[in-house]
């Protein structure tokens, strides 16, 4: 067999191997022609048993065929080694049978009077038997599987060459890795040419086998009854054993050489041993078992039938049925606990790296050690209403926000909370704890001890009263929040106004390996042709910071694949798919049905117009206003807006189509999550209540 690979040699040991090896193979040529004592005959015939068995153990524990890629050499060799002592044995049986059953030597007597106990057509008919189960059972069947095989090797050479072609240039395997898988599949290949080759020694050993035993018997006849003058019967007698012997010890081997053979090329691709593939597979369905042992209970209680062998067969398999599921519960509970230890030492290496220490949470929430002791009994409640909260913000805006780490930070103040984005805190609040925050709005302080307070989600007036006045709260129908109910909406609140910051690359890509094949090739299309991922990531984000929803994405494409091969500004990709999805927008903003807007009014229409400076293309290059007029519209706009938010009304202030971003753009910095529509993203039917102007 050949060196295990990766195993250095000595060269003076490989030499002494190389030249032992010739020898062995000058001896077994020499024995063709050279007549040897029944003593060496012996000897040989055990080896050739010894080296049958050999063969059999490692077939049987190989964890693949390639691991025995030598069998085809190795199995010439055995042939030749059979085939030489056949002719040895032939040579002294026919030389020297007429003085006895051991005249070829004490293991063909053995065998002749071991198998044929003295009756030599008991040996006859066993040898015949064992011709059959060898050359039409095993040998035919090795042979068919090693023909398809080779065959189906051969035809998927290409393909396999392709695959690995492909997973190196796609970066998934490295150089020497395809070196090592195009080496194995051309090891395969041969291996299995060779296996289609090697199986026809096995079939010709069989019928030479055959052969020489009736020549044997024939040919010893004739020779004992022309020249040693011995009767028929006594002729037949002797030499019909020791042919039979002779038969029965070179077809013993070859049948275990033909059954190792058949176990390799019947492994295919399954890996592990031949018992761990046998009783592992056949172990994988205890209710197969189960009805087995069913099936020999009843015979074993049938009339007729010996009922112990079938008991007992039943008994031993319902017992490895029962056991079976046990002991693999046991297995998968240890590779479990195995697989958490090391998880979790992995776990504990990375929290102690460097690198660890780079990694900052996309969203994270801070509790001062006070506020933590009071949440600490609604930890729970906390988790589970931020899961639910950030449900509710896939439903919204079509996709899923990052987790919200929740940790204790003895650092801040005790009463305090932060919330960081990316590792930066955006948002900080001390909480008055075991107190309940009522909202006041345009309304008068309340007539029960407290103080009054800033709401941290929307900047509203508010009044902080201890928990006790709870009941009095109800009574005058006064709207009032808690601890947590205050924490979770500014946390809601902070992640709303940052959700272009937690769209990252990889929720992009997700969003659109979700969508149907025909739109995620259009992704594909516009993505290679028109406009990059990162810059339909941009699109994504700008709609988001005006709080647009992109749950329907596959509207959102459509409507870039029209505009953009036309334009290349992200800005001017934006407008237009806002105009594809005024019927969305103008519904999230409704009110049963009624969109409330605010205009700008003539004047600022007039101003804003005049301040776009357009190229020779008509197309607007800059936004040029004067300052004064600046202050004077953010002073305007916040007196309307601020009195009509007074009065709970939730609208959209109106602008032109050109001038709407930079209104946008100054409005923001006034009142964050005000929108502010076009004229063209009004939809068509959507009924409309002005509030008024901004003038």
């Amino acid at each position: 067999m050949a060196v295990t690979e990766g195993v250095a040699v000595p060269a003076a040991r490989r030499s002494s191997r190389d030249i032992g090896f010739a020898v062995g193979i000058i001896i077994i040529l020499s024995v063709l022609f050279l007549p040897i004592p029944a003593f060496l005959i012996d000897v040989g015939l055990a080896f050739s048993i010894a080296v049958s068995v050999l063969i059999l153990m490692v077939a049987l524990w190989i964890q693949r065929p390639l691991d025995f890629s030598s069998f085809p050499t190795v199995l010439l060799i055995a042939t030749m080694l059979r085939l030489s002592l056949n002719i040895a044995t032939t040579r002294t049986i026919l030389s020297q049978g007429h003085d006895g059953t051991n005249s070829a030597g004490y293991v063909i007597g053995g065998f002749s009077k071991l198998v044929m106990a003295g009756d030599f057509v008991i040996g006859l008919i066993v040898f015949l038997i064992l011709i059959v189960v060898n050359f039409i059972v095993i040998t035919k069947g090795a042979t068919r599987i090693a023909e398809v095989g080779a065959r189906f090797t051969l035809d998927a050479i290409p393909g396999k060459q392709m695959s690995i072609d492909a997973d190196l240039s796609a970066g998934m395997i490295d150089d020497k890795e395809a070196q090592s898988r195009r080496r194995e599949l051309e090891e395969e290949s041969s291996f299995f040419g060779a296996m289609d080759g090697a199986s026809k020694f096995v079939r010709g050993d069989a019928i030479a086998g055959l052969i020489i035993t009736a020549i044997n018997i024939v040919g010893g006849i004739a020779i004992g009854y022309a020249r040693h003058d011995m009767e028929i019967g006594q002729a037949a007698d002797v030499f019909v054993k020791l042919s039979v012997g002779d038969g029965l010890v070179t077809q013993i081997p070859a049948l275990i050489v033909s059954l190792a053979a058949g176990l390799l090329v019947s492994k295919g691709g399954t890996r592990g041993s031949a018992d761990q593939a046998v009783f592992g597979q056949l172990g994988a369905y205890p209710r197969a078992l189960w009805v087995a042992a069913a099936l020999l209970l009843m015979l074993g209680l049938m009339p007729g039938l010996p009922a112990l062998p079938f008991l007992f067969l039943a008994a031993a398999i319902g017992s490895v049925a029962y056991i079976l599921p046990l002991r693999r519960n046991r297995e998968a509970a240890a590779a479990a606990a195995e697989q958490k230890k090391l998880s979790d030492a992995k776990d504990d290496e990375e929290r102690n790296s460097i690198k660890h220490s780079l990694k900052t949470p996309e969203v994270e929430l801070l509790i001062g050690k006070q506020l933590s002791t009071r949440l600490l009994a609604s930890h729970q409640e906390l988790a589970f209403r931020m899961n639910k909260m950030r449900k509710k913000f896939a439903t919204q805006y079509g996709f899923v926000v990052p987790e919200v780490r929740l940790a204790d930070d003895y650092a801040i103040p005790a009463k305090n909370y932060q919330i960081k984005i990316h590792g930066t805190v955006v948002a900080e609040y001390e909480m008055r704890v075991g107190e309940l925050m009522v909202l006041l709005g345009n309304r008068s302080l309340p007539d029960m001890p407290g103080e009054e307070v800033k709401e941290p989600a929307f900047g509203m007036r508010a009044y902080s009263v201890p928990e006790m006045f709870a009941e009095d709260l109800k009574r005058e129908q006064l709207a009032y929040a808690d601890n947590m109910s205050v924490l979770l909406t500014h946390l809601s609140e902070v992640i709303r106004n940052n959700l272009p910051q937690l769209l990252s690359y990889k929720d992009m890509k997700a969003l659109i390996d979700r969508l149907d094949p025909e739109y995620k090739k259009l992704a594909d299309e516009i993505c290679t042709t028109h406009i990059t991922y990162p810059g339909l990531q941009a699109v994504l984000k700008l709609l988001l910071a005006e709080r647009v929803s992109i749950r329907n994405l596959h509207l959102i494409l459509e409507s870039i694949a029209e505009i953009a091969p036309h334009v290349r500004r992200t800005e001017q990709i934006v407008e237009h798919v806002r105009v594809r999805m005024a019927q969305q927008i103008c519904g999230d903003l409704s009110e049963s049905g009624v969109l409330k807007i605010l205009r700008l009014g003539n004047r600022w229409d007039l101003a804003f117009h005049q301040a776009l400076k357009r190229d020779p293309k008509g197309e607007v290059r800059e936004f040029d206003i004067d300052p004064r007029q600046l202050e004077e519209f953010g002073e305007e706009a916040g007196k309307s807006v601020r009195s009509h938010l007074d009065q709970g009304e939730r609208f959209a202030i109106v602008a032109a189509p050109d001038a709407r971003p930079y209104v946008r753009m100054i409005v923001e910095r006034l009142f964050p999550t005000l929108p502010v529509l076009s004229h063209v993203e009004i939809a068509k039917g959507v009924e409309i209540r002005v509030l008024g102007a901004i003038s």
